[in-house]
């Protein structure tokens, strides 16, 4: 027996349930791991709200961790008993002390990289290479406006972004966030809270605005973040924290200068075996390197997830959150 956060009803923080669980067996091609660490994302909570669709009730949550392979099912060849594995982009299950996982959605783990980093960065770090590489495909000498850069994902990709030779201009809300945020290779900072960001960045490009603009804010930064493009210009929406956009009437981008906009999701950009291992390979160079670092802003312990929850809703974190079974 081990335990785990069940959600048996959608709804608040207060539905995610600490709870003894039977340990099951690994059926063909899955492992069983014990976890020790688990990634926190705000993608738990549109799951946990019912905002995206739960494959039932009930479930447990969580989309990234790390852990010991502990049993393995028949025709497993692609990690053993004993290995040091991490994931992301599971579509739950995370939040556990032990879980059932298909084989070939595991990457082992380099030697330089501990259990809680690569628990805080999976889903967020892979995300960012997505997005920079596979998705905008940003270049050298690119400007791009990155909304909420003291946060998880944006901490990692505004890191990642400055190295590769791409002019960041991130938002952050808040002095000690706008702080954090240049910590995180920024070249400017947009303090949302004071700001007006469309005006600033028209500023800060001389009027050119920007090739890309990643936003995963959503409802609240998305007729700005279409402001701020470049003619051609592509916004990728990739996350909602402040609610649903509504509906774009597509004349707008034509206005705009021929603007691009995409909605993605890491699950379709990690889809076969082949892209997980590149996109986690390229994360864990980067962040060997050194040429990325990966800030754990708080954990908390596994029981302690519905606090864990009302903080991240309440933009209390920064950095990335790792729960501790």
């Amino acid at each position: 027996m081990s335990h785990a956060i069940v959600i048996h009803e959608l709804g608040g923080p207060e539905k995610l349930s600490f709870e003894t669980v039977a340990d099951a067996e690994p059926a063909a091609g899955q492992v069983r791991i014990q976890q020790t660490a688990i990634g926190l994302n705000f993608v738990d909570v549109y799951y946990r709200t019912g905002l995206y669709k739960v494959p039932g009730l009930p479930f447990v949550p969580g989309q990234e961790g790390a852990g010991i392979v502990e049993a393995v099912g028949p025709g497993v060849s692609d990690v053993a008993i004993g290995d040091r594995v991490a994931y992301g982009g599971v579509n739950g299950g995370a939040y556990a002390e032990r879980r059932l996982i298909a084989a070939d959605r595991l990457v082992r783990l380099p030697s330089g990289v501990d259990d809680r980093t690569a628990a805080a960065m999976m889903l967020k770090g892979m995300t960012a290479e997505f997005l920079l590489h596979r998705c905008a495909r940003v270049v050298r000498g690119d400007t791009i406006l990155f909304h909420a850069a003291a946060g998880g994902v944006g901490s990692i990709a505004c890191q990642w972004a400055r190295a590769i030779g791409i002019k960041v201009i991130g938002t952050a809300g808040g002095l000690d966030k706008v702080a954090r945020a240049r910590q995180n290779g920024c070249d400017e900072v947009i303090d949302m809270h004071e700001e007006d960001v469309a005006s600033r960045v028209k500023e800060i490009t001389s009027g050119a605005g920007v090739r890309v603009v990643f936003d995963s804010v959503g409802k609240a930064t998305f007729d700005a973040s279409l402001s701020c493009l470049a003619p051609r210009g592509m916004m990728v929406l990739f996350g909602q924290s402040s609610g649903v956009v509504p509906p774009l009437d597509l004349a707008r981008l034509a206005a705009g200068g021929s603007l691009f906009v995409t909605r993605p999701l890491l699950n379709q950009y990690i889809a076969t075996r082949e892209e997980l291992v590149q996109s986690a390979g390229r994360l864990f160079d980067v962040v060997g390197r050194g040429a990325v670092r990966i800030p754990i802003g708080q954990t908390y312990a596994l029981r302690d997830a519905a606090q864990a929850h009302r903080d991240l809703e309440g933009r209390k974190t920064t950095g990335s959150t790792v729960l501790l079974p």
